[in-house]
Formats: C-alpha cells, structure tokens, sequence
C-alpha cells in the first residue's frame, strides 16, 4: 500500500528559492540603474536653475558669477556659495542629490560643473551637456 504526501519536497523549495534568488538580483540591479539615472537628471535640472540664475546675475552685475578663478573643483563651499549667489539660499543641491557644483566663468561665458564620485556633467552657457564616466 503506497501513501501519497500532500507537500512540497526539498528539492521544489530549492528550485523556488533559487527562482527568487535571480529575480531579486534583477530587481535590484535594475533599481540600482533607476536610482543613478533619476539623480543625473536632477543634477541636470539644477544645473539650468543655476543657468537661468546665471542669467539674471549677469543683468545686475554685468557679468557671470564664478566661484573659482581657475579650473573649477566641485565642493560643498562651492555648492553653497552658488545656492547662496544665484538661487536665493535655496536647498537645491542638497546631500540627498549626491552631486557638487561649481562655476567656471571666463570672459563672457561660462561653464557649471557637476561630480559625483567619477561622473562628471558639465553645462555650457548654450545648454550643452557633456557626461563623463557616467
């Protein structure tokens, strides 16, 4: 006479695990890619905010803010000093962005530089972006 169980063996449970296992991986790594993308485009967005601040500074001053003289290092002074200058004390480059900006100015252009780790973005005054290692 043969019994028949009503459960699960080992090896099912495994095969279910491991399942769960390389879609999680999936999930994560594809959250991970969400995550950094979302925060390159907000650093972009801020980087116009500080074009468009860039702009009315100039009106009042008759030329571009810079925060540095020479090549610009992104810092948390810089970042300040730009939100302080030409955002009006706004929290916009906040540590939740993970970026630092800083302003090269030259001559009548100028450039903003934002870093985060090795990614680089940096904005002309015409708008355009380049990224490296992003």
């Amino acid at each position: 006479m043969t019994t028949k169980s009503s459960g699960f063996s080992l090896i099912e449970l495994l095969v279910v695990v491991a399942i769960l296992g390389v879609l999680s991986a999936i999930g994560i790594s594809s959250y991970s890619g969400y995550i950094a993308s979302s925060e390159k485009k907000a650093a972009e967005n801020i980087m116009q905010q500080i074009s468009l601040g860039q702009t009315e500074y100039y009106s009042g001053n008759g030329s571009y803010y810079s925060a540095s003289s020479g090549n610009c290092s992104p810092t948390t002074i810089t970042s300040t000093a730009i939100e302080t200058n030409l955002l009006g004390g706004a929290d916009a480059i906040s540590a939740d962005l993970n970026y630092e900006m800083c302003i090269q100015s030259h001559a009548s252009n100028y450039m903003v530089k934002a870093k985060k780790g090795t990614c680089e973005i940096t904005m002309t005054a015409h708008g355009t972006f380049t990224r490296t290692n992003c």
